[in-house]
């Protein structure tokens, strides 16, 4: 089934679940979807799918007076829920840089309501234009390697350069900022929600094959709703997988040194989703005995041939399941697919504070510690990613479709 045909039949199919009421409607025109003459639909896009103490969240949003911006500060999950105010493009710099937030789209977000508190800051200073640009700079240099980032900064260019270049018009600047932010989130959470639809009928299928067993899927880092304004990339079809009532199991990455693997864990108990928490490097043993019948993995960036920047062990994780035959999948909106690289050694890759590596964090006694791993002579390396070869991916998730490596940058053209 076309996903296009699988949002129709969840249009009429319905009851939505209670847990993900109808929230916003979505008119698709000028798109032909050849569905008896039908040219454009409606079809519901579902609430939140991040829910905390029965409140639905996006990962950032602004309040209705427009002053700051709000995120949720991740460096706190699973333990603590923090609400983080965000008043300065500075903060919003550093929030990205410190991974207050993190995920290539929702670091694309942030960037782009990061121009829009640099507009406002700008409005106040007699050579607010020279502030502004040093602002793109700034977040710009924030984190290198996911091309959302460098996506949303050039959607901002180009939406403020239509305004004039001229200090007076500043408050027009504002505005336009914020309605490219807004823009740029809504558009994130839809396409997310669409790679849910398009991935759908892939956990179906696998689960038809499963004689009544639970699909067992193995993930890597958190490509969930908290690595974007929400749903997520990788995990956006096992939440339509779960609305469907298609039995799964998921096996959670750790996800060292930064332990992402306790944000997609805390996502998937939030949700309902049977899980399991594993070692880094159990991958390989699952496959080899038969428990892992997929992977899904998100990226940061993809390169015009495939190759994939995901976070660092993604490459182990597609190399294992090679070996063990096991489907590698990657999903990824489009703003993530780079087509100005040829391939991945193009890519740069973060090098981030080796102190990552020699410390780690954890609850005791309701308090967060920090405590030292390794000896005070041992030195450290800490990258943040690694390039998997694209001849190692089955076939990449969009919102467009799933498309093999060498279909993937006509598709996404």
């Amino acid at each position: 089934m076309r996903w296009e045909d699988l949002i129709f039949e969840r249009l009429v199919s319905g009851p939505f679940p209670s847990t993900c009421a109808p929230r916003k409607l979505f008119l698709y025109s000028n798109y032909k979807l050849n569905l008896s003459g039908i040219e454009s639909i409606f079809f519901l896009m579902h609430s939140s799918c991040m829910l905390v103490d029965g409140k639905q969240y996006r990962t950032i949003w602004t309040p209705a007076h427009k002053k700051w911006v709000n995120v949720i500060d991740q460096r706190f999950l699973p333990f603590r829920f923090v609400i983080e105010k965000i008043r300065t493009v500075s903060r919003m710099a550093a929030a990205i840089r410190e991974m207050h937030v993190r995920g290539a789209p929702l670091i694309g977000a942030a960037a782009a309501y990061g121009i829009y508190l640099a507009a406002r800051e700008a409005a106040q200073k007699s050579r607010g234009e020279d502030f502004l640009e040093r602002s793109f700079s700034l977040l710009a240099a924030a984190r290198p390697t996911a091309v959302n980032l460098k996506w949303a900064l050039d959607m901002q260019r180009a939406a403020l350069g239509k305004t004039g270049d001229m200090a007076a018009d500043m408050k027009t600047k504002c505005r336009m900022a914020l309605e490219t932010a807004e823009l740029i989130a809504d558009q994130d959470e839809k396409r997310c929600r669409e790679i849910g639809l398009v991935g759908l009928p892939l956990l179906r299928e696998t689960a038809s094959r499963r004689s009544g067993r639970p699909v067992q899927i193995l993930t890597h880092c958190n490509a969930g709703a908290l690595g974007c304004v929400d749903h997520g990339t990788a995990t956006a079809p096992l939440y339509e997988a779960a609305r469907q009532g298609i039995p799964m199991h998921v096996w959670v990455d750790e996800t060292r040194p930064r332990s992402q693997g306790r944000l997609t864990a805390w996502e998937m108990a939030a949700q309902g989703i049977d899980h399991t928490v594993i070692t880094d490097n159990s991958g390989g043993l699952l496959m080899q005995r038969g428990q892992v019948d997929l992977v899904i993995v998100g990226a940061d960036r993809v390169a015009a041939n495939g190759d994939t920047a995901n976070k660092i062990g993604t490459y182990l994780k597609a190399l294992a399941a090679y070996d063990n035959r096991v489907p590698f999948y990657v999903a990824l909106p489009t703003p993530t697919f780079d087509r100005t690289l040829t391939d991945g050694g193009q890519i740069p890759i973060e090098e981030r504070d080796p102190d990552e590596v020699l410390y780690s964090e954890g609850l005791e006694k309701r308090r967060l510690r920090r405590v030292r791993l390794f000896g005070p002579g041992s030195p450290a390396a800490n990258h943040a990613f690694d390039i998997t070869p694209a001849r190692l991916v089955t076939g990449f998730i969009t919102e467009k479709g799933i498309f093999t490596p060498g279909e993937l940058a006509k598709a996404l053209a």
